[in-house]
């Protein structure tokens, strides 16, 4: 988060379970609701949804994807985050789980 802008990716975890990313969809000025679809990244196993972790409108993409979305596999918490969103309802914030917390279950 910085301010009301949340940066959203996924995970290592999902990363790896897709296997080799080939394919990323997102769409700036798109409301997105949590646990909601906010687009989807195709692998050579499968296409699976985005779930949008916060509330709010996609007001950026990561351009770089398009051309590159193996990125998604080499840098997943870092470079190759995939949207960002104007964050509506900043009171979901305190449900969301640290890297910390994810490696431990």
């Amino acid at each position: 988060m910085e301010g009301d802008t949340g940066t959203i990716g996924i995970t290592d975890h999902a990363q790896q379970s897709l296997g080799d990313i080939v394919y990323v969809t997102c769409q700036v000025g798109v409301r997105v609701e949590l646990g909601k679809s906010l687009g989807s990244v195709e692998s050579v196993k499968a296409v699976s949804d985005i779930y949008a972790p916060l509330s709010g409108e996609v007001t950026e993409i990561n351009q770089s994807l398009a051309d590159a979305p193996e990125r998604l596999n080499q840098d997943p918490h870092g470079a190759a985050w995939l949207v960002k969103i104007h964050v509506s309802a900043p009171a979901e914030i305190q449900d969301l789980m640290s890297a910390a917390i994810i490696k431990l279950t």
